[in-house]
């Protein structure tokens, strides 16, 4: 039995236009699209009508696993939990970001991170979920287990994105010292001496680990089709190591020079909506909101905040000169879909999957009222 559903009456957001009409959903696919109101259907009261959202980079889930220091929740209630919060904010596939490679001050350890995987994937197959859900992993290169706990991940299927990252003091996002010791010498409390010791530990980490790190995750990727990310490019030095390691997101750049390296190599450029909202990077890089007025803006991600990622699409549609709302809408559900390979979604037109978000703006805040994934409603 054929399942259909038509929505009328809505402000339909296409990739180059928004138009006026009615969207015929049909077997979880988008069967036509209408310009016009001679169709019957389920009334959207004008609202818009823009495609489910597609992140790339959140790393939300470990907060609800682990929402205190040696607190552990249940991971498939955790994995519930996030699923709710990312559906509700138009998300409708997320590649949830897990941490491989740790260090002394990290609360989690690389079990916690592959029973939270297990639980996504018990969970996909359970159809528990609301969003379609994969996996990032995030590596930090420096650390000395990072080899080990990626190989947690052999022959694992949902992985589609893999980050090469190094956080060490006087690496990519923090190459300026200062800001490393504001985030991490009053995270975790340490003297000047003991700050000073815990530098000289992870820059010699550092040295040792991240190249040939680097260098063996980026072959393990391009042989299982993994998509290669870099994170926090910083110099042109940066970029030209990505584009040999065949790396194709470029992952929060933390400057200008390096975006703008990054795009005219073709890599796509990513970078956060908490960033574009704030105006800045709370890390004291690069705005997001200069890379988009100067082209250099490809890919939005939630990051740490899953209702940024629909805000930050209406705000630069709204207020960026040059960025209309499809092209805003597209750097929040086609492009990143693109990016990892799932052309199957993030744009409605015919043929596509029927994944949508129904919103209604109120004093320039996207209120998401309905969510469709495949068709069917999730939120």
């Amino acid at each position: 039995m054929t399942a259909e559903t038509v929505l009328h009456n809505a402000r339909i957001v296409l990739a180059d236009e928004i138009v006026e009409g009615s969207l015929v959903l049909r077997d979880g696919f988008i069967a036509g699209i209408e310009t016009g109101t001679s169709r019957i259907g389920e009334d959207m009261g004008g609202d818009y009508i823009i495609p489910g959202l597609v992140e790339l980079h959140t790393d939300h889930l470990e907060g609800h696993y682990a929402p205190r220091p040696k607190v552990r929740w249940n991971p498939i209630a955790a994995v519930l939990a996030h699923d709710a919060q990312v559906a509700t904010a138009g998300i409708t596939t997320v590649l949830d970001a897990l941490r491989v490679g740790m260090d002394e001050d990290a609360d989690l350890t690389s079990a916690d991170i592959r029973k939270l995987a297990d639980a996504i994937e018990d969970s996909v197959q359970q159809d528990r979920l609301r969003a379609d859900h994969f996996i990032h992993l995030r590596c930090e290169v420096s650390a000395p287990d990072c080899l080990k706990a990626f190989a947690n991940f052999d022959g694992d299927e949902r992985v589609k994105l893999a980050s090469l990252m190094d956080h060490a003091p006087g690496q990519r996002q923090f190459v300026n010292l200062e800001t490393y010791a504001y985030y991490y010498q009053r995270k975790l409390k340490l003297t000047d001496r003991d700050f000073k010791v815990f530098c000289e530990k992870r820059m010699g980490e550092s040295a040792l680990n991240s190249a040939p790190n680097r260098a063996v995750i980026a072959a393990a990727c391009h042989e299982r089709g993994i998509v290669l990310a870099s994170h926090d490019d910083a110099t042109l030095g940066h970029v030209g190591e990505a584009i040999e390691q065949g790396v194709r997101v470029a992952e929060f750049p933390t400057t200008e020079e390096a975006a703008r390296a990054s795009k005219e190599a073709g890599l796509g450029v990513l970078m956060g909506a908490p960033n574009v909202m704030r105006g800045a990077s709370h890390s004291g890089n690069v705005s997001a909101r200069t890379l988009a007025s100067d082209g250099l803006l490809d890919i939005l991600s939630s990051d740490y905040i899953p209702f940024s990622l629909i805000q930050s699409a209406f705000f630069l549609g709204d207020v960026v000169e040059g960025i209309s709302l499809p092209q805003a809408v597209a750097m929040v559900s086609k492009n990143p879909a693109d990016a990892v390979g799932l052309t199957d979604r993030g744009v409605i037109e015919q043929g596509r999957r029927a994944d949508l978000v129904r919103v209604r703006v109120d004093d320039h805040i996207p209120v998401v009222r309905t969510v469709w994934r495949q068709g069917r409603r999730v939120a």
